[in-house]
This record gives C-alpha cells, sequence and structure tokens, in this order.
C-alpha cells in the first residue's frame, strides 16, 4: 500500500511532462491511461449532469418566470384585468415549466412536481385570457382562488422540502411561496370583508336607470336640489364633509356612478354623454324635478358640463371644485405623459385590489374625512370593481373631455370656480380662469394652501368648498348675481 500511494505522488510530480512519456500531460494520447486506471472521453461534457448546481436551475428559472410576468404587464399595459392577470399567471406558468425542464436536462435530481404550479397556473391564465370573464364573475371566484392557491402552495412547500436538495435553491423558492400566501390571503380577505360592506345597512336607495341600478341618498329639504359628482374613482362617501353642510340650507343628492361604491356596474364602460343619461334618468325616476345646482370634483366637472350642455334648462347652477380641465392635453404641458402612466398604472389595479393590495395602500386615504365617511371610502377604494372602474373611467376621459368642451358659453348661469394651487401641473391656474370665463355671473377663488383632495377631504377647505355651494343655490334660487370672492 504504501508503494502504491508512492507511485501516484511521484507520478503526480511530473508535470507537465506524463509520467513514462517525453509528451507534455495535454499531447498524451487521449487513449492514456490515468493515474487511477480511467480512460479519457473527449466528448464528454463537463460538469457531468449529475454536478449541475441545482441552485443555478432554480434561479434561472426563478428569473425568467418573474420577467415574463412583467413582460405580460407592459404589454397588457391599461388592459382588462382578466388581459393583465392572466398575462401575468401564464408568465409564471413559464417560470415553472422552466424548472422542470432544467432540472430534468441538467441535474441528477428532476423536480417534476414543478409540472404542476405550470399546469395550474398556465391553465387559469389562458383560461382568463379566452374567457375574459366580467367583474361579477371575478368577485365570485374570490370565494374559490384564494383558498385553492393556498392548497396548491402547501402542496409545493412539501414537494420542496422532500425532493430540492438543502443546498439545491431551496431558500430562492421560499420568498416565492411567502409572498404568494400573502396575495392568497389578501385575496380571501378582499372577498369577505367587500362581502360585508355590500350586505351592511346604509341610508340612500337603488334605483334602476335601464340596464343596471345607481345608488342616490338624499338629506336636507328645499329647493333647487344640489347634485354632487365626486372625481376620477372617487364615490359619493367623498363628500363627507360638503353634503351635511350643504343638506342644513337645501336638499342635497350624493350617488354612486356604475361600477363603483354602491351601485351596479353598467354592461360596458361608460363615456360623458352616458353618465349624463344615466344621471337625468336617475333624478327624473327619484322624482327630483326642477333645475338642479350640479358641483362636480376633478374629473367629475367634466361630467357637471356634459351634463348642462345635453340638459342646459335642467342646470340652475354650477360649481366647479380644481375640476380637470376640458383642454388639458392641450392646456397643460404635463398632463399627457402624466395621462399615459396612469393609464398603465390603474390597468394593475383591479387585480391588486383582488389580493388586498389596495387596502394597504388606502388604509391611510383620505385622512381629513369625518370617520364614517372615512371608513367607507377606503373600503370602497379597496374594491376591485372600483379599481376595474377607474380604469375604464380613465380610458374614456379623451372622449369626455371633447364632450365636454361642447359648453363653450353658460350665458348668465350662475358659476363658482375653485381652483387648488399647492402642486398642480403648470398651465393649471390659467385653465381654471378658462373655466371661469364659460359664464358672465362667475366667480374664480384660488383657495390659499389648498391641494386638490383637499377641497373634499380637509375640513376647512371643504368648508370654502360647501359655501361656494350655497352661494350658487341662492343666486339661483333669487335670480340675482353672484358677487364677492
Amino acid at each position: 500500500m504504501s508503494l502504491h500511494r508512492n507511485t501516484i505522488q511521484e507520478t503526480a510530480a511530473q508535470s507537465p511532462v506524463t509520467a513514462g512519456s517525453d509528451k507534455p500531460a495535454a499531447e498524451a494520447s487521449p487513449n492514456s491511461a490515468t493515474t487511477t486506471g480511467r480512460a479519457k472521453n473527449p466528448t464528454k461534457r463537463w460538469p457531468p449532469r449529475g454536478r449541475r448546481p441545482m441552485r443555478a436551475v432554480v434561479a434561472v428559472s426563478l428569473v425568467a418566470g418573474l420577467a415574463a410576468a412583467a413582460a405580460g404587464v407592459a404589454l397588457s399595459a391599461g388592459g382588462t384585468e382578466p388581459v393583465v392577470d392572466g398575462l401575468v399567471l401564464v408568465g409564471f406558468a413559464a417560470g415553472w415549466a422552466l424548472l422542470l425542464v432544467l432540472s430534468v436536462r441538467f441535474t441528477d435530481r428532476p423536480q417534476r412536481w414543478a409540472g404542476v404550479p405550470a399546469a395550474v397556473m398556465g391553465v387559469g391564465g389562458t383560461a382568463l385570457l379566452v374567457v375574459r370573464p366580467s367583474s361579477a364573475a371575478l368577485d365570485t371566484l374570490g370565494w374559490v382562488w384564494p383558498p385553492a392557491l393556498l392548497g396548491l402552495l402547501a402542496w409545493i412547500t412539501i414537494r420542496i422540502r422532500r425532493q430540492l436538495p438543502r443546498r439545491g435553491g431551496r431558500w430562492l423558492l421560499y420568498p416565492v411561496i411567502a409572498v404568494t400566501t400573502l396575495a392568497a390571503s389578501g385575496g380571501g380577505y378582499h372577498t369577505v370583508s367587500q362581502a360585508i360592506d355590500q350586505a351592511s345597512a346604509t341610508p340612500g336607495q337603488l334605483i334602476d336607470v335601464g340596464d343596471h341600478r345607481l345608488y342616490l341618498s338624499c338629506t336636507g329639504s328645499g329647493e333647487p336640489t344640489v347634485v354632487l359628482q365626486p372625481g376620477l374613482g372617487e364615490t359619493s362617501a367623498a363628500w363627507g364633509w360638503i353634503a351635511p353642510a350643504v343638506a342644513a340650507h337645501t336638499r342635497v343628492c350624493v350617488y354612486d356612478r356604475a361600477g363603483r361604491g354602491r351601485s351596479e356596474t353598467a354592461p360596458a364602460a361608460q363615456d360623458g354623454n352616458q353618465i349624463s343619461a344615466d344621471l337625468h334618468t336617475l333624478l327624473d325616476r327619484a322624482h327630483i324635478t326642477g333645475p338642479v345646482v350640479m358641483a362636480g370634483h376633478s374629473v367629475g366637472g367634466l361630467y357637471v358640463l356634459d351634463y348642462a350642455a345635453r340638459y342646459p334648462q335642467q342646470v340652475a347652477g354650477m360649481v366647479l371644485l380644481d375640476t380637470t380641465p376640458p383642454t388639458a392635453f392641450t392646456s397643460l404641458p404635463d398632463y399627457p405623459g402624466i395621462y399615459q402612466m396612469l393609464r398603465t398604472a390603474t390597468g394593475l389595479f383591479p387585480g391588486l385590489a383582488r389580493i388586498g393590495v389596495n387596502s394597504l395602500v388606502n388604509a391611510s386615504s383620505h385622512t381629513g374625512l369625518p370617520a364614517q365617511a372615512r371608513e367607507q371610502a377606503r373600503t370602497d377604494a379597496s374594491a376591485a370593481r372600483q379599481a376595474r372602474s377607474q380604469r375604464d373611467e380613465l380610458a374614456m376621459v379623451p372622449t369626455m373631455m371633447a364632450q365636454a368642451r361642447a359648453v363653450t358659453d353658460l350665458g348668465d348661469l350662475p358659476l363658482y370656480v375653485l381652483t387648488a394651487p399647492v402642486d398642480s401641473q403648470t398651465g393649471w391656474l390659467s385653465a381654471q380662469t378658462a373655466l371661469a370665463a364659460l359664464s358672465r355671473n362667475s366667480i374664480h377663488l384660488v383657495v390659499a394652501g389648498a391641494e386638490h383632495q383637499a377641497l373634499l377631504d380637509s375640513e376647512s377647505a371643504a368648508a370654502v368648498s360647501g359655501q361656494a355651494i350655497i352661494r350658487v343655490v341662492d343666486a339661483a334660487r333669487t335670480g340675482t348675481p353672484l358677487t364677492g370672492s
């Protein structure tokens, strides 16, 4: 034994010349024997399949899956919820499928179990892309997919622990499992919380306007009635400060546009004309007769202008609270870029809402509103159906602006324009001044220190908004001009 060990050591020391040969080791015959007696095979790949690092396979599969999902988001920018979610699921399915293929091809520990999540997610994503289920159908599926996904994740975890080596990249997959578990839990929370909210008692009523019903709540008494139009993606809860203040002076009505709050979803996305037609039918069937004072915040002001264009005899006065100008794409240099960014982002909102992300984001929103209105506004903003409605509404903004531009002269109609100067876009103040110029009987007030949402959420700024509405009501009642500021 000692002689054999010495021979091996002496042979190894004869570098770079092969033992028993005048040729360097690199020039030795391929068929020459090695010190262990095994022949070299120049066609054999290195490293052997069994020595391919499993963690590299896991890492490549993980990165590829995330990249495919991100590509799906990019391709579906601003698309409908089934398309966005479907492409994301297909992307994740590709990552799991790649783990199966690479582990079989390049390692001696094939992870065939990865074919199960690949199939489940692939089939689910494809079904969303092909069927394109409605928001109501997706709400129903909310009772099914969270527990099903949690069960799949538990099964995947067991397979990882049993079949993936400890140093084979488990630590890369566990965060994925953890995040997906949170998403499934958030999905269950969203479904239950929305069901509870829809079942809770609330003032107001649902009124049929044709192919869907709209929520309407009126308080106070007197004429003219004030109708409040919330902004982009907002609901009647946004008027928590203003509605009670105006109700002490006259009747005021708040409502939810189709697809948000307590209103039912319309069969298709609606432009400004369809929103106005719905509102006109709603007021008629609620027996609210006579000209009304319309007040709109942000994009809600576009609906107010459109309503005045379609039903001029039904409008006694108008209040525009930091309204989005109908000329925004040309009068505001930054608006086109901001709009495109929002179009991309809102395409993600419905899917994120269904896994509870919107609930987390909105947990600290509307902090200035009264407690009851604040909680309702947060609940409304967290709903997937509302996020879907907001996405559809934003897609219609160019059309709504064109329709609102039909209003070029309001004559002597009482018009109050309030502008929030803080963090406003370049050209915003000039565009607000142009809105005030639509009527010869108008006031334009810049609310010092107020930002856009503060005109509704901040108690002090909302008090200014409420007073502006009351002054227009008084002007409409008495037929006298607006005066002062």
